[in-house]
């Protein structure tokens, strides 16, 4: 990246410097730089951006949050705007539409594009924005088959001022079908006579344009990708998808992934208004709420026997939290396999036997040391047996829970993020109770 400058310098470089200091300096700060001055500074962001050039503003905005990066196009009157806009590629175009709420401030921007962007952005649009055409970019360089290097060479030296980057180049045939792929190594280690078909690489990994995004990331994972071409049903390149972009992807779906296990809507912001955050929020609470219900209404079923042994109030929120730790360490672990693509078929049964086992072992050493302490503190060696095998069993089948509830979610197509804990915490609280306290009443008459 270049010599890094601090935020004062690089405010004095935005305010005071002559132009062509300017825009020497700007070589070496990354646009996410100067958007965070941006946000830390008290001073005018029209006035730390006037004198950047159509193409850095680009960049800038691209780096903003989603929700914000219309606000700062805005800043600028109507002609600037179409200038900035043209510099921008079609998936931050489509990004940038998509975050506008209000639909004639949307036809406006898009009235200020080119034909080509605004049909561009218009296919973008048309793909489920969590799939691989809803993420591509519709910029990219094709080689037709019939060429020589020298050819593509003359070629790409005619379009050096329309790439921004060009991480592989991709040969199709006269219909885009695509054929294979040429890095630029290739070309400039090969004579200029050598047909492209010669020096191209015919295995070409893709993928569909309905593939889920979460799917194109673990691909990009697995094969430690920088770039994937993206194709329609008859393998017609329509776009790529470069590893920033898969980046951004991860970093929204983590996001989203933490919100859910929390009970927390996926798009609520910290910085977020009171109104969106009851909405993210109160209906969890309500499913939390009838939940508690159904725990209490098992915790009714032996008000009897809580009556004649009140310590067993004392103890069963310890057989209960137990088992919900042991559930949610399960759950936590399957979730993310299942993200990853680190369970499948050929694993399912041997992680399922694994996760009982860890209960089993698990629940019997915290057993043991639960009923010891029961057994202490009750002075009633069967109250310390209750507690033993309720923890026991409590924990084996939290586990086996932890399991089966994102899996089953993940096979009715329900993120299994977002509604596992919920399960799980029902799971692991009714039956908790129920051992314990169904424990407890078989062995009445001993604990008297």
């Amino acid at each position: 990246m270049g010599k890094h400058l601090d935020s004062g310098e690089l405010l004095d470089l935005l305010l005071h410097a002559p132009d062509d200091l300017l825009q020497e300096k700007l070589e070496y700060v990354h646009p996410a730089d100067i958007l965070q001055l941006i946000h830390d500074e008290e001073a005018d962001p029209r006035e730390l951006l006037s004198r950047l050039s159509e193409e850095q503003i680009a960049d800038i905005i691209d780096e903003e949050e989603e929700e914000d990066k219309y606000e700062l196009l805005k800043l600028f009157p109507s002609i600037r705007q179409e200038q900035i806009v043209d510099e921008m590629s079609s998936d931050e175009l489509a990004d940038l539409i998509g975050s506008i709420e209000n639909e004639g401030e949307a036809k406006a921007l898009l009235d200020k594009m080119s034909q080509e962007n605004r049909e561009d952005v218009g296919q973008l649009l048309s793909y489920d924005p969590d799939t691989a055409g809803g993420i591509m970019a519709t910029e990219f360089i094709t080689i037709y088959d019939n060429k020589t290097v020298q050819s593509t060479l003359k070629y790409l030296r005619e379009i050096a001022d329309e790439v921004e980057n060009a991480y592989s180049l991709y040969v199709t045939d006269r219909q885009d079908h695509l054929r294979g792929t040429l890095d630029l190594k290739d070309i400039v280690t090969s004579s200029l006579e050598t047909p492209i078909m010669e020096v191209m690489n015919p295995h070409v990994l893709s993928v569909p344009v309905e593939m889920d995004q979460e799917e194109v990331i673990a691909l990009f994972d697995k094969y430690s990708a920088v770039e994937l071409p993206v194709v329609n049903g008859d393998n017609q390149i329509v776009g790529i998808i470069t590893v920033d972009d898969a980046m951004d992807v991860m970093r929204e779906e983590a996001t989203e992934d933490i919100h859910y296990m929390g009970g927390v809507a996926g798009e609520e912001k910290v910085d977020g208004s009171l109104g969106e955050s009851l909405k993210s929020r109160l209906p969890w609470l309500l499913v939390n709420l009838l939940t508690a219900f159904l725990a209490s209404s098992v915790v009714g079923l032996f008000q009897e026997t809580i009556g004649k042994v009140v310590l067993l109030a004392t103890i069963m929120p310890i057989v209960t939290g137990m088992g919900g730790n042991a559930g949610t360490q399960s759950m936590t672990l399957i979730v993310r396999g299942i993200a990853l693509g680190e369970l499948d078929r050929d694993n399912a049964l041997r992680v399922f036997a694994k996760e009982c086992g860890v209960g089993v072992f698990t629940g019997l050493v915290i057993g043991v040391i639960v009923a010891v302490a029961s057994a202490l503190v009750g002075g009633n060696p069967v109250l310390g047996l209750v507690t033993g095998c309720a923890m026991l069993l409590n924990m084996a089948v939290a586990t086996a829970t932890g399991y089966a509830v994102p899996v089953v979610l993940k096979k009715l197509h329900v993120d299994p993020a977002l509604a596992s804990a919920v399960f799980v915490t029902t799971a692991t609280d009714v039956m908790g109770f129920f051992f314990f306290l169904g424990l407890a009443t078989l062995f009445l008459p001993l604990l008297l």
